[in-house]
């Protein structure tokens, strides 16, 4: 295998120390385990899969929110409105795109209209900047393509857009180069507690540390009641999401939020950094042991709540439907048998749960929307508290930049054409629908975390997320991955354990 995985990612050694471990490769545990590097502290990640960005993160809307939908008073808004605020500002620094398109609330009756007026007078109370309600026909003016029976709008500024992939990768990259350790295809298998601190059980290894912070994500519950008695659990809700061909960009120019008639939930529509219409989610029960498999039924509730909004808007051009799922915190309690239960309290505020009884072991459970939009705010939040309890002092070395990986696609023709007489590789294109080059692919394999599978590739550089969907480039990128990593090419998988590609991996037993 390339040295440049086996420098940050493999599985600990058997009785390495840390001072602090993070639990889980998700936006929130990535950044996590940046802020900590801004700690004098010897950090690492636990991620049980092959790559990051793989549970919760890797699907969801992609949306910054500005605070109008939450609590006042609450930390979550708190964290939300200043999120918002400085959100380009961290984009900026750890080299990430971001659009601050802002957002249009739409409504078509009077209960809708009755959320949005609500949620402007929330939003004013919450901090919000430049909130303004429109008419009719100002709403239409912002967004050409409403329904005319469009009865409100509450236009947002402070609303964006982030491609999560992106952001999640950029926190670790800028973490490893600040000295944090990656151990993927490291599961935790108990946690208990011993003199000073904690020990770790992975397979074939146990890892001492004194802190641990738990973003597990859909797991964040269990891993809590390793040390813990129960007190918050994760109920996820399954989710629907269409994508839309770049064909269809400047069908709408903002963020726009459904307020439907009728109790229940509205549509979103996204224009997307990369020139993508996202349309989504629904909302339904998770089916026992279902993952992130999306369902016809959704799908084709979407094309109707997004024809209702965006009359116009190509159907013929969606090119992908997938799966979401979301981590609903509720309260537990003991039932009549003594064992603990779901109650129906749930918890709509961030669950930041430190036990006395586990000092040094912080869990974020149940960590859903503005989650993306909070992340680097979390991850303060969290070493934070670590410091507070260690004291370990201020790294006065760490750099928070990261320089944004070289797109050529984006680039004007003469900055291009000198990029690719400097390295010919630049030209030389693999994924035709996003003219994601050669030498694009090789850098997502070799940087630190690198692409191991087809879809670590995808979620670094946008191949294979076009029109075709990687019907022309899948092959070359195989073929790619396997020479830079050392591997056969039948050895490569889509997405994690099981998806081989190439007949004849190690799933055919042949």
């Amino acid at each position: 295998m390339n040295s440049r995985h086996k420098e940050t990612c493999d599985p600990p050694a058997d009785k390495e120390a840390f001072d602090v471990i993070v639990i889980g490769g998700g936006l929130t545990g990535c950044f996590a385990l940046r802020a900590l590097m801004g700690l004098n502290v010897k950090a690492a990640l636990f991620e049980c899969r092959e790559d990051l960005c793989t549970g919760i993160s890797r699907a969801n809307t992609a949306i910054v929110y500005s605070g109008c939908d939450t609590k006042p008073g609450t930390l979550k808004t708190e964290m939300c409105v200043r999120s918002a605020r400085g959100f380009a500002g961290l984009c900026e620094e750890l080299g990430v795109r971001y659009s601050r398109c802002g957002s249009v609330m739409v409504s078509f009756g009077p209960r809708g209209d009755g959320i949005l007026r609500r949620k402007y007078e929330q939003g004013i109370t919450n901090g919000v900047r430049e909130l303004r309600l429109l008419d009719k026909k100002e709403a239409i003016a912002l967004e050409p393509g409403l329904a005319g029976d469009v009865t409100l709008g509450l236009y947002i500024p402070d609303t964006g857009t982030v491609n999560p992939w992106e952001l999640c990768l950029a926190a670790a990259e800028n973490a490893v180069c600040n000295g944090a350790r990656l151990c993927l295809n490291t599961k935790v298998t108990g946690i208990s507690k011993t003199s000073g601190g904690y020990t770790i059980e992975t397979p074939g290894a146990a890892i001492f540390t004194r802190g641990i912070i738990n973003c597990a994500g859909l797991n964040a519950d269990k891993i809590y009641e390793t040390t813990a008695e129960p007190k918050v659990r994760i109920v996820p809700t399954a989710g629907d999401y269409l994508v839309l061909d770049t064909k269809a960009s400047g069908a709408v120019r903002h963020i726009i939020f459904h307020e439907p008639e009728k109790r229940g939930k509205g549509v979103t529509i996204v224009p997307t950094v990369d020139g993508n219409v996202l349309v989504g989610p629904t909302e339904t029960e998770r089916s026992p042991g279902g993952g992130f498999e999306s369902s016809g039924d959704g799908e084709a509730l979407l094309r109707s709540l997004a024809a209702k909004v965006i009359p116009k808007l190509p159907p013929e051009h969606i090119i992908r439907n997938f799966g979401a799922l979301r981590p609903n915190p509720f309260r537990v309690a003991r039932d009549q048998n003594g064992e603990y239960a779901v109650t129906d309290e749930s918890i709509s505020d961030f669950c930041i749960m430190a036990p006395e009884e586990s000092p040094g072991f912080i869990s974020l459970v149940g960590i859903k929307t503005p989650g993306l939009t909070c992340a680097e705010e979390l991850g303060r939040h969290v070493a934070g508290m670590i410091e507070e309890i260690y004291g370990f002092g201020e790294n006065k070395d760490f750099d928070p930049r990261r320089v944004m990986p070289v797109r050529p696609g984006e680039m004007c023709f003469e900055a291009r054409a000198a990029l690719i007489e400097e390295n010919p590789e630049y030209g030389r294109i693999v994924c035709r629908c996003r003219e994601i080059s050669e030498a694009e692919i090789k850098n997502a394999v070799r940087i630190r975390p690198g692409a191991v599978t087809a879809d670590g590739v995808k979620r670094r550089t946008g191949a294979t997320s076009g029109r075709c969907q990687g019907g022309y480039c899948t092959q070359k990128i195989i073929e790619i991955i396997a020479d830079e990593t050392g591997r056969r090419p039948e050895d490569i998988q889509k997405d994690g354990p099981g998806s081989y590609i190439v007949l004849g991996g190690k799933n055919a037993g042949i």
